[in-house]
């Protein structure tokens, strides 16, 4: 039986996706604004670019070449679906590959729209590693939505599968980072993308990241309401109850019965003296307080 949701209880399962929404719409909004008023980073897109251009080598361009393709187009909604199908046939579970796959589908709708709507040229061809070689709206980077957006998520649905694995998720922070910037550092060194251009297209990786945890909290939270906890019973047998009978058991083969000590006893009321004691399960005329009687039992049954 499904139980109504408080708004106190959607508010505390939302406030972290509502949080990562707005700091990546805050950013965005902020780099943009530096894009079009010509300020702060901005004044450094071109120059950066210029000096990346003089550093280039043929080891270094086939490197960062090889980096741009796999997080491109062309390859990394390949690599998506081999790890949505990997998980799926690890975990036997849909919801996780399927967040994934509907994560990478929104990010890369919104770089379409956003490309679209800002409409910011690419670097001028004498940047560009291949002149002419990227045509399409240079902000937000495509490349970087597409690989942040992937690893973040990834690390995320990971850590929520099992938050105890710390080493786990410090190890996939520290791959996430390194993936991240690589990304943006190949796309910067090929002349294809402004610094801005990064910045912008990991805040709407940021964005997309609090969304997957808003469907994932909210799923939690609706799957609580629709299965609760069972709450124990009367009847309900439980790790000491088993673990007093195995003590009485041995004790009964032993010949001798164990006398309670420590936490295990406690005094008969209006008695006095340790010859009083008697385990906590039992009561001061002998039955045991834990559980109901077999007559108690009929009794309650019927």
């Amino acid at each position: 039986m499904t139980r109504r949701m408080r708004p106190s209880d959607a508010a505390l399962a939302l406030w972290p996706a509502a949080l990562l929404i707005a700091m990546g719409v805050a950013g965005f909004i902020g780099v943009l604004d530096w894009v079009v008023e010509k300020e702060d980073l901005f004044l450094i897109d071109e120059p950066l670019l210029e000096l990346l251009a003089q550093q280039r080598s043929p080891e270094l361009d086939t490197l960062f070449n090889a980096v741009s393709l796999v997080f491109g187009p062309a390859v990394l909604p390949v690599v998506v679906a081999a790890i949505a199908l990997v998980w799926w046939r690890v975990s036997r579970s849909w919801w996780e590959p399927a967040l994934l796959v509907v994560a990478m589908l929104l990010s890369t709708g919104l770089t379409v729209a956003l490309k679209s709507l800002v409409g910011r040229d690419r670097p001028a061809d004498l940047l560009m590693v291949v002149p002419g070689g990227e045509t399409s709206g240079s902000f937000p980077s495509g490349h970087t939505v597409g690989a942040a957006t992937l690893v973040l998520v990834v690390g995320y649905l990971l850590w929520h599968e099992d938050a105890e694995a710390s080493w786990a998720l410090t190890g996939w922070v520290a791959a996430s980072l390194l993936i991240i910037v690589g990304v943006g550092a190949s796309r910067l060194y090929l002349g294809y993308h402004f610094l801005t251009d990064v910045l912008a297209g990991l805040c709407v990786a940021l964005a997309v990241l609090g969304v997957v945890v808003g469907a994932e909290r909210w799923r939690d939270l609706w799957l609580e309401r629709r299965d609760p906890p069972a709450r124990p019973t009367a009847l309900a047998v439980t790790e000491e109850d088993l673990a007093w009978a195995r003590d009485g058991a041995d004790d009964a083969e032993d010949g001798a019965p164990r006398r309670p000590t420590g936490a295990e006893a406690r005094p008969c009321a209006g008695q006095k003296g340790p010859e009083t004691k008697v385990p906590r399960e039992v009561g001061c005329a002998g039955g045991h307080r834990g559980r109901p009687s077999r007559g108690r039992l009929r009794r309650s049954r019927r």
